[in-house]
Formats: structure tokens, C-alpha cells, sequence
């Protein structure tokens, strides 16, 4: 097979394994400083009890995701080189910043807080989470920074044959920057609200620790309501930004095969990519989609026909990944309202908890769905316009090395994925005396 389509293969593994861990982590921990400040400030034993039965599980999501989040820092170097070359000015110092500053902030008051039970007071102790939540999410701004670069390459003069940075507050400020990062913690901290209150809906089926996790599920379900909300409406701006920097990715999202005017969104609609149309089209909402993408429903909306079809992205992926990612963000509001028109009586509606806990892998799914959106959308290119994926390879491996350590990866981390998902499986079902 292509070294190409291995490589991508193999990064593709490996940032879909990442993701699984990074947006409970990224979510959970302010759900975290609300417990512990509640703590602190009302001196109810049981919201210390929560901090510490959340934060554990917090821990064993915490350490798989650093560990999985190493190996792609390595694929730079090893299977994307001329990438790694091009780009490395611009992308290599966004990466050094959070390696460096946020990571750091972030790893070393975990270690105060986990070791700083009993030892620091009540507000040293809660400073502690408050500086863990601020480094995890400062280090998820400069990651999406870097990416958010290779979507929008901005501030940077192409010199020596090499993308070199002349522009960094371009870079960091431009608007994309900050869509990218508030759609990506709302989605985590939706995420995170599902699975605090899917795990509490579990325990109150079983009425086991009833007041605990009553008080668990109402703290989550109002997070993750406010959060859903949020994502819906920081998505809708995400789009729009899109539409104006990769109008390719719109298209495909949208399956629009002809430059428009007033142009519709379709109800229903099924690509067809090999006909360069599309195979069902029906129920049309005139100039929806000009109005959403530029909010004017007489904006022309490019379509596919109107690009070189080796610069398209592929249409059915991006297109099914972003309608159902739309259309479980906007589920998650309902559950999300229902949930907390009912969440002082909670647990006698068996039916909605047990929803609710069968609802956590929706979220999940809804954030790969994303990823693949973003990451898809943007295909042939790297860096959009500027770098295709077939340039970026390295040219001294091999496709049998990258296939040996594709499976290498592979395995390792379904066996990493095992024991994550067991601890966090078996600490949750035990309960706050685990």
C-alpha cells in the first residue's frame, strides 16, 4: 500500500485513540473546580467527597490521554518530515509554547492536588484544581492554534523554500483560532456533563448513594445544558467562518454541486460524488444556506463544480459527518432541558436516566464526528492551499515500516484503550467508596 495512505492511516489511529480521552479531560476538570469551590464555600463534606470520586476518574482519563498525545508529536518527525520542514517555523513553535508553559502549569499542580489532600487548606488546595483547569485549557488553545493554522494558514511568508512565521499575532488571534477552541470546550465540557450525569443516572436507577449522586447529576445536567447550547450557536459561527476560508469544506459539507445564489438547504439530500451530483434532493429551504454561511440570503455560495476536482475533499464523509454532528448537538439540548425541568425529582424517571446513561457514547461520537469533519473537510491539503498530504511524507520510509508500526500502534493502544476504559468502568460503577 502507498506510504501516503499509511501514514495517514497510522495518524488518523492515532489521533482518533487521542481524542477519545483529551475532551473528558479538557471537560471534567471544571466540573471539578464547581465541586471543590462548592466545597469551600458552603464546607459540605460531600462536595469534597464528589472533587475526590471525579477526580479519580479524572486521573486515569488524564494519564492515557498524555501518554497516546506523545506518539503524534513523534509522527511529525518520523512519517510527516518534509511537513515537519515546511511548516516547522510556524508549527514547531506553537507546540514548543505548549509543551513548555501550559503543560507544565498543568502536570505539576495535578501532582499538588492529588498529593495535596489533608496536607494544603481548603483554598490552596481548590487554587490547585483552579490552576489545573487553567493549564489544561490554555494547553488545548495553543494544539488548537496549530491546527487552526493548517485549516487558515495566516502570518507567515513563504522564503528559503519554507513557510516562515512573520506574523504571530495573526496566527494566535485570528478569528478562527478562538471558533475552533470555545466549539471544542463546549463539546468537551457537553461531554463530560453527559458522562458525570450518565454515570449519577446509573447509580440513582440503582439507589445506591442517592444523595451524592443526585447532587452529581444536577451539577451535570446543568453544565452540559449550558454547554450544548453554547456548541450549537459556536458552531453556527464556526461555519460561517469556514465558508469564508475553506469554501471547498462548505460545499462538501452542504454536497452543493453549483455555484448559487439564495442558495437552499435540503431536508433531504444524498451525494453523489461519482456523478458530480446529487442522487436525492428534496424538501429545499431557499436561501437558507446563503443566510447561515454569509447571512444574506442573496450570497453566493461557491459549489464543488467550480474547484479542480483534485482539490475537492471527499464529499460523503464530510457530508454525513457534519450533519450528524448537527443533528445530535441539537438532541443533546432536548435531554439536556428535559433533564433539568426534572432534576429535583430525577430519580423517578427511570426511563430518562436510563436515556441518559445510554446517551454518554453519543457524545463521544458527536466529537469524533467533528474531528472528522474538520480534518476530512480540509483534505487534499495539509495546510489548506498552501500544502498537500501527498507532499508532506517522508521520502526515506518505507510503506512496510509504516505498516509495522501502524499494526505496532494498533495494538498497543487497544490494549491501553482495554485497561483505560475498564479502570474508568469499574471505578464508576463502585461508586465515591472506591
Amino acid at each position: 500500500m502507498d506510504v501516503t495512505i499509511l501514514s495517514r492511516l497510522q495518524f488518523a489511529v492515532a489521533t482518533y485513540f487521542h481524542f477519545l480521552f483529551v475532551p473528558l479531560t479538557l471537560g471534567l476538570v471544571w466540573l471539578l473546580v464547581w465541586m471543590e469551590t462548592k466545597y469551600v464555600k458552603t464546607g459540605d463534606e460531600e462536595y469534597k467527597k464528589m472533587a475526590k470520586f471525579w477526580g479519580k476518574i479524572y486521573l486515569i482519563n488524564f494519564a492515557i490521554g498524555v501518554v497516546t498525545g506523545i506518539t503524534l508529536e513523534f509522527q511529525f518527525g518520523t512519517n510527516w518530515s518534509r511537513y515537519s520542514q515546511y511548516v516547522g517555523d510556524v508549527f514547531g513553535s506553537l507546540l514548543a509554547i505548549e509543551a513548555t508553559v501550559a503543560f507544565f502549569l498543568e502536570s505539576t499542580f495535578i501532582a499538588v492536588w492529588v498529593f495535596g489532600w489533608d496536607k494544603l487548606s481548603k483554598k490552596m488546595h481548590a487554587l490547585a484544581i483552579w490552576l489545573v483547569a487553567i493549564g489544561t485549557n490554555v494547553s488545548a488553545i495553543w494544539i488548537l492554534t496549530a491546527n487552526a493554522w493548517m485549516q487558515h494558514p495566516v502570518g507567515y511568508v513563504i522564503r528559503n523554500g519554507r513557510a516562515e512565521l512573520t506574523d504571530f499575532a495573526a496566527v494566535v488571534f485570528q478569528p478562527y483560532v478562538w471558533l475552533k477552541f470555545t466549539h471544542q470546550i463546549t463539546a468537551a465540557m457537553t461531554l463530560a456533563g453527559f458522562f458525570v450525569a450518565g454515570v449519577s443516572a446509573y447509580h440513582l436507577m440503582r439507589g445506591s448513594n442517592v444523595s451524592f449522586f443526585k447532587k452529581s447529576f444536577k451539577m451535570a445536567i446543568t453544565y452540559a445544558l449550558i454547554a450544548s447550547i453554547l456548541v450549537v450557536a459556536i458552531g453556527h459561527e464556526h461555519a460561517a467562518e469556514v465558508a469564508k476560508t475553506q469554501p471547498t469544506k462548505l460545499a462538501a459539507m452542504e454536497s452543493l454541486w453549483e455555484t448559487k445564489t439564495n442558495a437552499p438547504i435540503y431536508l433531504l439530500l444524498w451525494p453523489d460524488a461519482d456523478n458530480e451530483k446529487n442522487a436525492v434532493e428534496a424538501l429545499p429551504i431557499p436561501g437558507m444556506l446563503s443566510l447561515l454561511a454569509f447571512h444574506s440570503t442573496s450570497a453566493e455560495v461557491k459549489g464543488l463544480k467550480d474547484f479542480p476536482k483534485d482539490e475537492r475533499p471527499p464529499v460523503l464523509p464530510t457530508f454525513l459527518s457534519f450533519r450528524l454532528m448537527v443533528g445530535l448537538g441539537f438532541l443533546f439540548i432536548l435531554l439536556t432541558l428535559y433533564g433539568f425541568w426534572k432534576r429535583d425529582e430525577i430519580e423517578n424517571h427511570p426511563l430518562f436516566l436510563k436515556i441518559i446513561l445510554y446517551s454518554v457514547p453519543l457524545t463521544y461520537l458527536a466529537i469524533l464526528l467533528g474531528w472528522t469533519l474538520a480534518e476530512v473537510g480540509r483534505q487534499p491539503w495539509i495546510v489548506y492551499g498552501l500544502m498537500k498530504v501527498k507532499d508532506a511524507v517522508s521520502p526515506t520510509i518505507s510503506s512496510t515500516q509504516v505498516l509495522v508500526s501502524l499494526i505496532a500502534f494498533t495494538l498497543v493502544y487497544t490494549l491501553l484503550g482495554i485497561a483505560d476504559f475498564y479502570l474508568i468502568f469499574k471505578t464508576a460503577k463502585q461508586g465515591p467508596k472506591a
